[in-house]
């Protein structure tokens, strides 16, 4: 028995029924298979909301509430899930975001100037010139 039951309380980034309906069955297609180990006592949908909240928040994984699955099997799907493939290949084949697409910084080029200013009114900044 899943432990979906007990769950009481929702959060701004857990899934609506709605996303979940949508969401459940491209599950199948993009998540690895997972090997034969024991039955998950956690439904997909309840990890998929603890890696959400912690990537919403930006807490730390051990931050995540007592009524989400506990931080270290959620932790470990993520793992899982990303170093599979499966959390870009969500990204790019249903949102049509790239977040692999490597961006070329903007590059500045600075000249410090090595002599400080005169004590002016109490400055003692170097002067500073981008190009």
């Amino acid at each position: 028995m899943l432990k979906s039951d007990s769950r009481t309380m929702s959060y701004f980034s857990s899934l609506s029924n709605a996303e979940w309906e949508i969401l459940e069955p491209l599950l199948v297609e993009i998540l690895p298979q997972k090997k034969r180990t024991r039955p998950t006592n956690w439904s997909q949908r309840e990890l998929l909301d603890g890696i959400f909240y912690q990537l919403k928040n930006g807490c730390n994984w051990q931050d995540l509430p007592k009524d989400l699955p506990p931080y270290s099997t959620v932790y470990w799907h993520y793992k899982q899930w990303r170093e599979a493939g499966a959390i870009a290949s969500a990204t790019v084949r249903y949102l049509g975001v790239n977040f692999t697409a490597t961006i070329e910084p903007e590059v500045q080029k600075c000249v410090v100037d090595p002599h400080p200013l005169p004590k002016v009114a109490g400055y003692k900044y170097r002067l500073y010139h981008c190009l």
